[in-house]
């Protein structure tokens, strides 16, 4: 009855590629739309240390400098203001609301009833800001708007215009509150803007917007302001972006903002991505010496006053409000912003993709090459994002698809390594008995590799059997114990040989076992490998004999071992029913080593083998032909030789005249010249290494050819069974 189970099988798993797949659609999923917030703290990594290695040299065009002063009192922004403009300043912006004193009305209002005198001096004082608003005059100035506090509404003077046909305000930073300089002051100052700068999660400012949205009306951030004031425009002018085909996923919104250097490219909500500057020393005023040493430092400069203890968190560390205020100016008016395309996500998503798609492909020839392929992939994207920022400021990121993409490595890497051992313990639980480990965990890492479903190869098979073995167990006859522990102590260690040397067990057997080589794994040395096995077998038989002999009971024969090996195609694959696979060969290189195993007693020496085999692995061995037969009357001759030693036994002169004699030995009996191969025998019989066991048969032999001559056209082969 046939076996209900299905033939073993070991595959990969959905998970070798499910796992990783599914990361890496989580990793495109976070590249496009980072609802996460990895993508944004990997890239920002990234692009902090560009910047970091690499910050932006000083800028050309409009020269921006900075002016910290510890207090923002209106007399002193009064001396200031007056000084620089003197000195030729273009645009003098505040970052911070003035430091007014109390206002004379709303004293007067607190007064008293009766206090008459005291409220009619007090409406003849100035209110804070008139002395400060009065030197507006003679400068363009822009004043500080700050957003989200509740105050005086302020009075916006820019306009702003887009260019196309959709409204691209819609992604604006939102406030629901601004509080304005005084109204003396804004009515005198040239613009108003919002001084507000919005860092990031992590604290750090690498955006500057250039337009926020406060109750419906928009207002200017400073850097768009200051270039309007500077250019003596009345417009702000953006371009929409929704000529972008993305923008079906996002909606329309900002593409960039016209200056005077040309269209400055920003994100959908009007921010630009600032590039700040490595030294900033240069732009830096000292407020003590403002007088004598700054005046060709200051002249046609945008001038950005601010406070020292305002501080934020930059890319190269620190830095004030107004030296951020400063870098957001330059960037603006040379076009020096940093660059992160609406494309670059959808290509970073492919990349990951596409090296991901690469590395589940080559999962299924083990971790090596998806490794390297990684670690390639990882590198070209890393210098691919240095180069795009160095050369062309433009930002990709290569951390987000590094990070994906290694995950899904190892993701990968985990599922094959339990799939590899799960398919290991398999095939050592149904060929643990014929395959050598090493074979075990080739297959186990590549299961295709085992084709049970059969194949023709070429194949060198091994017959080892014990001579002797039923003496030997007539003597333990009533120790069926000490039988079996003498029958491991000689087996084993032949059989470790052979696994030694990359043999696949086959028959294994009371007195002796079968190996072949060349299957179910490649082996272009499998002949070589094999008379290794054989040699390293006789060895070890014969120190397992002589530990043997010392404790032979009396009576007991000696045991022997016998080998035969030959070369040739067979059928190899699968064998075996009710959960039990067995991995075998069949086909004529089976049969004619069986045939030389048993023959092999005649000759003496113990490895006896083919003439194909001995073609094979001649480099290695040096081998002495000892008789030509054949299976069959129709077969074709199959000459045989005997190991007798590694190539130095080869070179060495006495194997060379063994040799000699009995290349004319077996030339004479071909020839049917009888008496001459008797000669030739009885002098050879002398040479050391002869076999006299040898000689002996061929002398029956030929005292039989004598008799029955075998004819003109004899092959050399002995058919007759003696």
């Amino acid at each position: 009855m046939d076996s209900p189970k299905p033939p073993l099988t070991w595959t990969r798993p959905i998970g070798i590629w499910l796992a990783p797949a599914l990361l890496l659609a989580l990793g495109a999923a976070v590249i496009l739309f980072d609802g996460l917030g990895i993508e944004a703290a990997a890239s920002n990594a990234l692009f902090d240390a560009f910047q970091r290695h690499a910050a932006r040299p000083g800028a050309a065009g409009l020269p921006v400098r900075v002016l910290e002063l510890p207090s923002l009192d209106e007399d002193n922004l009064v001396k200031v203001t007056r000084t620089l403009a003197a000195q030729g300043a273009k645009v003098i912006v505040l970052t911070a609301p003035l430091e007014a004193g109390a206002s004379p009305q709303a004293m007067a209002a607190r007064l008293p009833p009766g206090s008459d005198v005291a409220r009619a001096a007090l409406a003849k004082l100035p209110e804070p800001g008139h002395d400060l608003a009065a030197e507006l005059v003679q400068t363009r100035a822009v004043m500080p708007v700050v957003l989200g506090l509740a105050g005086r509404a302020p009075h916006i003077q820019a306009r702003f215009v887009y260019r196309g046909t959709a409204n691209p305000f819609g992604h604006l930073p939102r406030f629901s509150a601004a509080a304005g300089p005084q109204a003396v002051l804004e009515s005198n100052a040239a613009g108003s803007a919002a001084v507000n700068l919005i860092p990031d999660s992590d604290g750090i400012v690498r955006r500057a917007a250039l337009v926020f949205e406060v109750g419906g009306s928009l207002v200017p951030g400073m850097a768009a302001e200051v270039l309007r004031v500077a250019a003596g425009a009345a417009d702000i002018t953006v371009t929409s972006n929704e000529r972008d085909p993305l923008t079906f996923l996002s909606g329309t919104g900002i593409a960039s903002l016209e200056t005077p250097a040309g269209p400055v490219p920003t994100d959908s909500s009007g921010r630009i991505r600032l590039h700040y500057a490595g030294n900033v020393s240069g732009r830096m005023l000292d407020p003590n010496a403002l007088n004598a040493a700054s005046g060709a430092a200051v002249k046609d400069a945008v001038v950005v006053i601010g406070k020292p203890g305002q501080v934020m968190g930059t890319p190269l560390g620190t830095a004030s409000v107004a030296g951020v205020v400063a870098e957001s100016i330059e960037n603006l008016a040379s076009n020096s912003v940093l660059l992160r395309p609406s494309w670059a996500r959808v290509l970073e998503a492919l990349v990951l993709l596409a090296s991901g798609a690469g590395m589940i492909f080559l999962l299924r020839f083990g971790l090596g090459w998806p490794a390297a392929l990684v670690m390639a992939a990882v590198a070209l994207m890393g210098l691919a994002s240095w180069y795009f920022y160095a050369a062309h400021q433009i930002l990709l990121d290569a951390a987000t698809p590094a990070l994906f993409l290694g995950l899904a490595f190892g993701a990968g890497a985990a599922v094959w390594i339990h799939d590899m051992r799960v398919a290991y313990a398999g095939l050592s639980m149904a060929f643990s008995d014929s395959l050598p480990r090493a074979s075990i965990a080739k297959i186990a890492r590549r299961p295709s590799l085992l084709k049970l479903e059969g194949e023709t190869r070429t194949v060198t098979y091994l017959v080892c059997g014990l001579r002797g073995l039923a003496g030997v167990a007539a003597s333990y006859k009533d120790d069926a114990a000490g039988f079996t522990s003498l029958m491991q102590r000689t087996l084993s260690p032949l059989i470790d040989q052979a696994l030694a040397h990359g043999g696949t067990i086959d028959r294994l057997t009371a007195d002796g076992f079968a190996a072949f080589w060349n299957a179910p794994l490649d082996d272009s040395e499998h002949a070589l490998h094999a008379c290794e096995a054989a040699s390293g077998m006789a060895a070890i038989s014969a120190r397992v004999t002589a530990e043997l002999t010392q404790q032979r009971r009396e009576g007991e024969p000696q045991m022997e071992i016998g080998m035969g090996v030959a070369t040739g195609p067979a059928i190899s694959g699968g064998y075996g029913g009710y959960g039990r696979m067995v991995y075998s060969v069949n086909g004529d290189a089976v049969t004619l080593a069986q045939c030389i195993q048993a023959l092999s007693h005649q000759y003496g020496p113990a490895l006896i083998v083919a003439d194909e085999t001995r073609r094979l692995a001649e480099r290695g061995f040096a081998f002495l032909e000892v008789d030509t037969i054949a299976a069959g009357s129709s077969d074709p001759p199959v000459t045989l030789y005997a190991i007798m030693g590694n190539t130095v036994a080869r070179a060495s002169p006495k194997f060379r005249a063994l040799t000699v004699f009995h290349d004319h030995i077996f030339q004479a009996i071909r020839k049917q010249q009888w008496q001459r191969a008797r000669d030739l025998i009885a002098q050879c019989r002398r040479l050391s290494g002869a076999s006299q066991k040898m000689y002996d048969l061929h002398l029956a032999r030929i005292a039989y050819y004598e008799k029955h001559p075998p004819g003109e056209n004899w092959d050399g082969a002995f058919r007759p069974i003696l």
